[in-house]
């Protein structure tokens, strides 16, 4: 087994499902200002801040501020209606890894509101060493940034000890970035095999509850 300090774990996708409700509400938040996406544009930016994702999607002079606050309130409204729950394995991954000593931090490309709630429907308030989100961060995912706050607020200064796991290429890339010693993908959310597999990785599996298993090389 590596020896390891850290696990990062995004959040929707990987730790959470709840990636179905993503693209449809950016999808109605985008129509109300008369913008219309295709599927293509909305993987493009998965995995991402959702504020820098809306920004980077928004024709210019339309009000990026708007349509975030749109998505947020359609995507909280989903939660509502429809609810999340965790991906299988998950939570016994977590214990998995607390019983080894080992720190477990959420990062994710929402800020804290969103973050938070996702987190407490599922039962886990106050189960993570922390919980890094968009706003706490200068930019968000590809840049490393998140990964970077989960080790300053877990005192955890070896990046070489430190393993990445998410859905997305745009949080293997964040891995890359940080030089994280594993870079892990699964594929329980928004990417597949292909996109994955394509991308930086140390290894791709098919979701967090095989973690315990890859991480004692079996």
């Amino acid at each position: 087994m590596p020896e390891l300090d850290l696990v990062v774990f995004d959040i929707a996708g990987t730790t959470i499902r709840a990636t179905d409700h993503i693209p449809d509400a950016f999808s109605e938040a985008f129509a109300s200002v008369g913008v219309q996406l295709s599927d293509q544009d909305i993987q493009a930016v998965r995995g991402k801040s959702k504020r820098e994702a809306i920004a980077e999607l928004l024709d210019p002079g339309l009000d990026a501020t708007k349509v975030y606050m749109d998505f947020k309130n359609i995507l909280m409204r989903r939660f509502d209606t429809q609810g999340v729950e965790p991906i299988d394995g998950a939570a016994e991954t977590f214990e998995w890894l607390t019983s080894r000593s080992i720190k477990i931090a959420l990062t994710t490309g929402f800020d804290r509101d969103l973050a938070h709630r996702l987190i407490r429907d599922v039962g886990w308030d106050g189960k993570f060493d922390a919980v890094v989100c968009n706003d706490d961060v200068a930019q968000g995912r590809p840049a490393p940034d998140l990964i970077f706050r989960a080790m300053q607020w877990t005192a955890c200064e070896n990046v070489d000890r430190v393993a990445v796991v998410g859905d997305t290429i745009s949080d293997l890339e964040a891995a890359r970035n940080a030089r994280a010693g594993w870079c892990i993908g699964v594929l329980s959310g928004a990417h597949d095999a292909e996109q994955l597999n394509s991308s930086p990785h140390t290894i791709v599996i098919s979701s967090v509850a095989r973690l315990p298993a890859v991480l004692v090389g079996d």
